[in-house]
């Protein structure tokens, strides 16, 4: 992009090459398993995020910190292949990037472990130096992958200039008021929603969304796999959309699918329901392929679909 293009959404991104084993089931503490099948791809939330709502149409920048090593430079061809901003991406001389060891299982459900390298020194002062693009773009979308100083002060900066923020609260930890405060819409799973809302929420997912409402959160949109979507807003009844049944290669990156076609939707001017039925398809769409970035779709994939 030009230094005058504005993006549509920015991303403050997570990234680390994805070290995937196929293996036929969850291995037991202290257990050795063989694995049928071994790869490494692209990977960290994200850039997975990025890389999808890119697909979807929209114009993407990010704001990362990466290793400047084999991975790192990895990452850096896959967004410029991606068409992605990366003049706010910093290549950290002597750092590792961040690596993901991923084990799908033969019912396509998966565990991770992530080392995120070099993405721990991100801060507040990369998003103060993006601070023009961050008031030009219309989503500004973050994950728990990166540390929560960067994605605060991003947030902060794209409010103050009326774009939308997106976070995807995974992998779970606490959030402090201040940032839920400046979130308009919170994308959670059922189990990162529960961990949200601490233990007052008596196992039901209405009251949990409601106390995270209740702390400033404008919108609460969980995600609940193969049953679909449903989306919270104060003063509205719960908005469920079903899931679609699909042939189920692996599910890796389907969370991350779901908030970059969902940003992208948004950025477009989909209302939130429209957008949530286009984030809806595109997660359907990448667990029919293995990966996280071979299963991201592209937009008239995602129209197809869903006409």
């Amino acid at each position: 992009m030009d230094d005058d293009v504005n993006a549509d959404v920015v991303c403050v991104a997570s990234w680390n090459a994805d070290l995937i084993s196929r293996v036929a089931r969850p291995v037991a503490r202290g257990e050795t398993l063989m694995a049928s099948d071994f790869s490494i791809s692209p990977g960290g939330k994200g850039s997975n995020a990025a890389v999808a709502a890119a697909r979807q149409g929209a114009r993407v920048a990010l704001l990362a910190r990466i290793g400047d090593d084999d991975f790192g430079r990895m990452g850096m061809a896959l967004w410029h292949d991606e068409g992605i901003d990366t003049r706010h991406v910093e290549q950290a001389a002597g750092e590792r990037s961040g690596v993901a060891q991923i084990l799908v299982y033969d019912d396509g459900d998966n565990s991770i472990a992530v080392y995120p390298g070099a993405g721990t020194g991100l801060g507040a002062r990369h998003a103060q130096a993006a601070a023009t693009l961050l008031a030009g773009c219309r989503v500004v979308m973050a994950s728990c992958e990166v540390p929560a100083e960067a994605t605060l002060e991003a947030f902060r900066l794209a409010r103050a200039a009326g774009a939308l923020t997106l976070l995807n609260p995974a992998p779970a930890r606490p959030l402090s008021d201040e940032l839920i405060s400046l979130v308009d819409v919170l994308t959670p799973n059922e189990s990162e929603l529960y961990l949200l809302a601490g233990p007052a929420h008596a196992g039901s997912a209405d009251e949990a969304a409601a106390q995270l409402l209740a702390r400033g959160a404008r919108a609460v949109l969980v995600t609940l796999g193969a049953a679909g979507c449903r989306l919270y807003q104060a003063g509205h009844a719960p908005l469920t959309m079903p899931g679609r049944a699909m042939a189920v290669r692996d599910t890796i990156g389907a969370g991350d699918t779901f908030t970059g076609a969902l940003a992208a939707a948004l950025a477009r001017g989909e209302p939130l329901a429209g957008a949530m039925q286009w984030a809806n398809a595109a997660a359907a769409l990448s667990v029919t392929r293995h990966g996280a970035i071979d299963g991201i779709p592209r937009l008239a994939d995602v129209a197809a679909l869903i006409a």
